[in-house]
């Protein structure tokens, strides 16, 4: 029974956790500009979400950061062009009031990998 008790305190705890940015996807950077074709290859679409209702609207976009910058570093890229950022909201309502969180952020973008950072 002990045991059962830590493994849901542990569980329900990492429920609240964003997306962890690995160590080395924290060298890919995120622009709205697209890169100079000439410095650099097109990889792939990718797209980062985070979704959680235990964790701030600031916490959802950095999730997704995070999840976007994994990827693409994990496909070889080094950029991420930025094309589409949306969140969802839900909420609770009742006969006269109620109330909505953004529970969700989802980002896309196309991945490059670039010889100078353009």
């Amino acid at each position: 029974m002990k045991n059962l008790t830590t493994l849901f305190i542990l569980l329900t705890l990492s429920a609240c956790a964003s997306t962890v940015l690995e160590p080395a996807a924290s060298m890919v950077r995120l622009t709205h500009t697209e890169p100079n074709p000439e410095n650099c290859q097109f990889l792939g679409d990718i797209t980062g979400a985070e979704d959680n209702i235990f964790i701030s609207s600031e916490e959802l976009e950095t999730g997704a950061r995070h999840d976007l910058k994994n990827k693409a570093y994990a496909m070889g890229g080094n950029v991420v062009y930025l094309l589409t950022q949306r969140s969802a909201q839900s909420g609770i309502f009742y006969d006269d009031f109620g109330s909505q969180d953004q529970t969700s952020v989802v980002l896309s973008g196309n991945v490059y990998k670039c010889s100078r950072q353009s």
